[in-house]
């Protein structure tokens, strides 16, 4: 089994001077391939330098290029041409993060909305899927996604952790669902168990959201309290039980969902089995 994890944050503060004992532990745990986050034009910058310089096979490390809705205010004149430049390198392979977060409103709503589009623009033109960010703001994102949706190739909605309603809506219009360790959560994660199953095959990925969101069934915890793509496992294991599906059955079709929707390659050396 091997597992892709869609979303791992290594240009955070956390990993720093330590990104190849990150990896190496991934891949011993059985993730082979990871998405690694860009969240505005700096870290999608250290994002895709990561990628060459820890992955000069191309077979592993990959990225994305955006602007996080946190970060909207932060948008210049320059910033479509910079992300245009970087969205043409080959290891980056999603437009994002970006999207809307009503919840924390770090930046203004309109600017968020402002820097969506502008997101959704070049991936229309770059015909390049979508790695979408949304907290308490699924009713204006689907009003925006509407307009842009038959001229877009793929979108997935990641880190989902909403109800049944944001969650059929998102499928409704063909996007794609990334699953974290929120599934994990006794406290707030459980709505998810029953949803889950929900979500069809072709349509579900799995990621870290590394350093975040660290799953709390894990056993034994880190003492740094810090979450890494080797405890990727853990959320496929709370997500192959709340599906009813083999460990083996969610790993194949994450992967294949996950290699469709980035364009990855298929691993020439296959990474260590899932520890049991």
């Amino acid at each position: 089994m091997q597992l892709i994890d869609i979303g791992v944050n290594l240009t955070n503060s956390s990993f720093a001077n330590k990104e190849q004992a990150v990896l190496d532990r991934a891949y011993e745990a059985g993730v082979g391939q990871l998405v690694l986050t860009g969240t505005h034009v700096e870290s999608s910058e250290q994002a895709l330098e990561l990628c060459h310089r820890l992955d000069e096979s191309a077979q592993r490390l990959f990225s994305t290029a955006g602007i996080h809705p946190h970060s909207a205010s932060d948008w210049t004149s320059n910033s479509e041409r910079q992300l245009r430049a970087l969205l043409k390198e080959d290891r980056v392979r999603a437009v994002g993060e970006c999207g809307l977060d009503f919840n924390r409103d770090f930046s203004p709503r309109s600017q968020q909305e402002k820097v969506l589009e502008e997101h959704l623009a070049l991936a229309v033109e770059l015909q390049m899927p979508v790695f979408l960010h949304e907290r308490d703001a699924n009713q204006r994102l689907l009003e925006i996604l509407r307009d842009y949706r038959d001229r877009l190739p793929a979108l997935v909605v990641h880190c989902f952790t909403g109800e049944q309603r944001a969650l059929f809506s998102y499928l409704d219009l063909d996007l794609h669902i990334g699953i974290t360790g929120w599934i994990c959560d006794e406290r707030r994660g459980t709505h998810l168990h029953p949803l889950v199953k929900d979500i069809p095959r072709g349509r579900l990925m799995l990621e870290s959201d590394a350093p975040y969101l660290l799953p709390r069934s894990l056993r034994p915890k880190p003492k740094n309290g810090r979450n890494e793509p080797a405890y990727l496992p853990e959320v496929l294991r709370e997500v192959a039980l709340h599906r009813g599906e083999s460990l083996e059955e969610v790993a194949a079709h994450t992967t294949d969902c996950a290699r469709v929707f980035f364009g990855l390659p298929v691993m020439i050396e296959q990474p260590e089995d899932l520890h049991e």
